[in-house]
Protein backbone atom coordinates (compact mmCIF):
# COMPACT_ATOMS: atom_id res chain seq x y z
CA UNK A 1 0.00 0.00 0.00
CA UNK A 2 1.64 3.04 -1.26
CA UNK A 3 1.77 6.13 1.18
CA UNK A 4 -0.51 8.50 -0.94
CA UNK A 5 -4.10 10.10 -0.35
CA UNK A 6 -6.56 8.70 -2.24
CA UNK A 7 -8.36 12.30 -3.05
CA UNK A 8 -5.31 14.91 -2.76
CA UNK A 9 -2.70 12.56 -4.49
CA UNK A 10 -0.17 14.23 -1.53
CA UNK A 11 3.17 11.54 -1.37
CA UNK A 12 6.34 11.09 0.94
CA UNK A 13 8.94 13.83 -0.05
CA UNK A 14 12.71 13.63 0.49
CA UNK A 15 14.94 16.17 2.31
CA UNK A 16 17.08 16.21 5.44
CA UNK A 17 17.83 15.84 8.88
CA UNK A 18 20.20 18.32 10.43
CA UNK A 19 22.16 16.99 13.20
CA UNK A 20 22.86 20.35 16.09
CA UNK A 21 26.73 20.01 14.31
CA UNK A 22 24.69 20.82 11.04
CA UNK A 23 25.41 16.84 9.35
CA UNK A 24 22.91 16.35 6.80
CA UNK A 25 21.53 12.46 6.53
CA UNK A 26 18.57 11.55 4.45
CA UNK A 27 15.04 11.40 5.72
CA UNK A 28 11.59 10.90 4.01
CA UNK A 29 8.37 13.43 5.21
CA UNK A 30 5.17 10.94 5.51
CA UNK A 31 1.81 12.54 4.93
CA UNK A 32 -0.60 11.95 7.54
CA UNK A 33 -2.99 9.26 6.33
CA UNK A 34 -5.81 7.85 7.65
CA UNK A 35 -8.70 5.52 6.86
CA UNK A 36 -11.90 7.25 6.64
CA UNK A 37 -15.55 6.00 5.98
CA UNK A 38 -17.15 8.76 3.89
CA UNK A 39 -20.80 8.94 3.41
CA UNK A 40 -21.74 9.44 0.08
CA UNK A 41 -25.20 11.18 -0.66
CA UNK A 42 -25.60 9.91 -4.62
CA UNK A 43 -24.61 6.67 -3.85
CA UNK A 44 -26.64 6.08 -0.58
CA UNK A 45 -23.75 3.95 0.46
CA UNK A 46 -20.38 4.45 2.90
CA UNK A 47 -16.86 4.75 0.48
CA UNK A 48 -13.61 3.99 2.59
CA UNK A 49 -10.75 5.92 1.32
CA UNK A 50 -6.95 6.23 2.89
CA UNK A 51 -6.60 10.10 3.08
CA UNK A 52 -4.84 12.51 4.68
CA UNK A 53 -5.70 14.55 7.33
CA UNK A 54 -5.45 17.97 5.11
CA UNK A 55 -7.71 15.95 2.42
CA UNK A 56 -10.77 16.08 5.46
CA UNK A 57 -10.61 19.28 6.03
CA UNK A 58 -10.94 20.20 1.72
CA UNK A 59 -13.79 17.77 1.42
CA UNK A 60 -15.71 19.10 4.33
CA UNK A 61 -14.98 22.43 2.97
CA UNK A 62 -16.61 21.42 -0.52
CA UNK A 63 -19.81 20.13 1.06
CA UNK A 64 -18.68 16.58 1.17
CA UNK A 65 -17.25 13.58 -0.50
CA UNK A 66 -19.76 13.94 -3.50
CA UNK A 67 -18.68 17.80 -4.07
CA UNK A 68 -15.37 17.17 -3.50
CA UNK A 69 -14.79 14.72 -6.14
CA UNK A 70 -16.95 16.40 -8.73
CA UNK A 71 -15.23 19.30 -8.70
CA UNK A 72 -11.92 17.44 -8.28
CA UNK A 73 -9.19 16.74 -11.53
CA UNK A 74 -8.87 12.94 -12.61
CA UNK A 75 -5.45 13.10 -12.62
CA UNK A 76 -5.23 13.98 -9.07
CA UNK A 77 -7.34 10.91 -7.68
CA UNK A 78 -6.44 7.53 -7.38
CA UNK A 79 -8.18 5.00 -9.38
CA UNK A 80 -10.86 3.99 -6.83
CA UNK A 81 -11.91 7.55 -6.65
CA UNK A 82 -12.08 8.25 -10.43
CA UNK A 83 -14.29 5.21 -10.23
CA UNK A 84 -16.48 6.62 -7.34
CA UNK A 85 -16.88 9.79 -9.07
CA UNK A 86 -17.73 8.25 -12.20
CA UNK A 87 -20.76 7.00 -10.24
CA UNK A 88 -21.64 9.78 -8.51
CA UNK A 89 -21.69 11.53 -11.96
CA UNK A 90 -23.38 8.53 -13.16
CA UNK A 91 -26.59 8.80 -10.09
CA UNK A 92 -26.87 12.77 -10.55
CA UNK A 93 -27.31 11.81 -14.37
CA UNK A 94 -30.05 9.73 -14.08
CA UNK A 95 -31.64 11.34 -11.10
CA UNK A 96 -31.64 14.49 -13.31
CA UNK A 97 -32.98 13.12 -16.55
CA UNK A 98 -35.85 11.44 -14.24
CA UNK A 99 -36.63 14.94 -12.94
CA UNK A 100 -37.37 16.26 -16.10
CA UNK A 101 -39.41 13.10 -17.23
Amino acid sequence: MSRRCELTAKGAQVGHKVSHSNIKTKRRFLPNLVNVTFLSDALGRPVRLRVSTNALKSVDHRGGLDGFLLKAKDAELSPKAVDIKRQIQKKKLTAELAALA
